[in-house]
């Protein structure tokens, strides 16, 4: 029965990209009721926080585009790429990694992605390179923030914390791991697929007007116009690191008493709240129009990407959590007779359960048990990063979406996507060189 569930599962994944858009959510939600109502699984958990934030997030990047902030980000990166067009492919993963890792949320990563796909397109560079590296940047980062939910599991005193571990070890193998992954990451997405302009669907979409060329005409920004733009781009800017703050600094995130107990203010929240204000202080300080932003490109594609979401991730969550019991049991089963491949399960069961933190949280007390040494499992960290394998995870179906290009895809056997080279080269990496570190120390 689970073999026909995953069926279900890769058919709608497979259907709805060959339709494009929104057809990833309309037939993922299809899926999802082949198996509530089909097979009896109980609905999962919908993403509501992950399709919140990315409204958020998108309402300020389309406000951005209609200030003309994001046209000015274009031109100052066309500069620096004029000497170097690879350029980008290596910036933009570096710097979702520096957010990611002072924020400890990989969902900052949705404010750089229509940004990454919009310079990329004008450029003239597939975006699938420093889009899918920059998603997979996102994840690996987590597992090397001293804040992320991940490291505060893992140095928790059931875990590594009663080894004897130290956050101090933990970064220190973990940072320059996950970096030097990245970076050899974005070497090998460097050469993945055919140059922009020679790629067919891209010129399908631009002979058929859907992407506007070097050749089309541009609007003219007047001086008071790009000084409005810039403005715009400021705003922004002072968003984004503001979410980086909160994130690094514990003490700015408000707190409250709820029933007698203090709770501090979650991150999703506060990213939903800074990028909406965001948007409302580029509508006052830039004048930007309303009307111009919710026709943007930057508009369309990202509530595109929220509908996807919305069907694609909610079936993944019904799935692996119906069958939660299963993989559970025999990933166990496996561990227990070859120790070595412990890392391997650690990669299988993050695809499943979509969360570091749940991934440490289920395997590590066994990788202890089986005598595993807390050096190693720190070495072997990384391999909690291996949900990008189905392309069903937000920030992945997130970057489809803003490329408008369509070079950043789902393959032809719904596992041949973009992510996977990167996802593979970046993670495999990390623990090579996690390992290399841990014999030295």
């Amino acid at each position: 029965m689970i073999y026909m569930e995953l069926l279900v599962v890769l058919a709608a994944i497979f259907v709805g990209a060959r339709v494009g858009g929104i057809g990833l959510g309309i037939f993922g939600m299809l899926g999802l009721g082949i198996l509530v109502f089909g097979f009896g699984l109980p609905p999962g958990k919908a993403p509501i926080d992950v399709m919140l934030i990315i409204v958020a997030v998108i309402t300020a990047a389309a406000t951005l585009q209609a200030a003309g902030g994001l046209d000015y980000l274009v031109k100052v990166a066309e500069k620096i790429l004029r000497r170097n067009p690879a350029m980008i492919t290596f910036l933009a993963p570096v710097v979702c990694y520096f957010f990611t890792l002072f924020s400890g949320t990989g969902h900052i990563a949705y404010s750089l992605l229509p940004i990454i796909s919009e310079i990329a397109t004008d450029s003239k560079v597939r975006p699938e390179r420093p889009l899918s590296i920059s998603v997979i940047a996102s994840q690996q980062a987590i597992t090397a923030s001293p804040i992320s939910a991940a490291t505060a599991a893992l140095l928790s005193a059931e875990l590594l914390g009663g080894k004897g571990i130290t956050l101090g070890n933990i970064l220190m193998v973990c940072i320059p791991a996950t970096l030097i992954g990245v970076i050899v990451g974005a070497i090998a997405v460097n050469f993945i697929g055919v140059p922009l302009e020679k790629d067919p669907e891209y010129l399908r979409r631009v002979q058929e007007g859907l992407i506007k060329t070097d050749k089309d005409e541009k609007e003219v920004l007047t001086p008071e116009q790009q000084k409005r733009a810039k403005l715009s781009v400021i705003i922004f800017l002072l968003g984004v690191l503001s979410i980086v703050l909160f994130g690094s600094i514990d003490t700015l995130r408000p707190t409250f008493v709820i029933n007698e107990k203090v709770v501090k203010m979650e991150m999703t929240q506060i990213i939903e709240i800074v990028m909406m204000s965001t948007a409302g202080l580029m509508l006052i300080f830039s004048k930007a129009d309303i009307g111009k932003a919710v026709k943007g490109s930057v508009f369309i594609a990202g509530m595109q990407a929220v509908i996807a979401i919305f069907g694609i991730a909610w079936m993944g969550d019904t799935y692996f959590n119906g069958n939660m019991e299963f993989f559970k049991s025999h990933i166990a089963e496996i561990v227990t007779a070859y120790p070595f491949l412990f890392a391997i399960a650690l990669f299988v069961m993050s695809i499943f359960l979509f969360s570091q933190a749940a991934t440490v949280r289920t395997l590590y007390p066994l990788g202890l048990l089986l005598g595993i040494s807390p050096m190693a499992l720190i070495a072997m960290f990384p391999a909690v990063n291996g949900y990008f394998f189905i392309p069903n995870y937000p920030t992945v179906v997130a970057a489809i979406n803003f490329d408008r290009t369509g070079t950043t895809r789902i393959g032809k056997y719904v596992l041949n996507h973009s992510f996977q080279i990167p996802g593979f080269v970046a993670t495999i990496v990390a623990i090579i060189v996690g390992y290399t570190i841990i014999a030295f120390m």
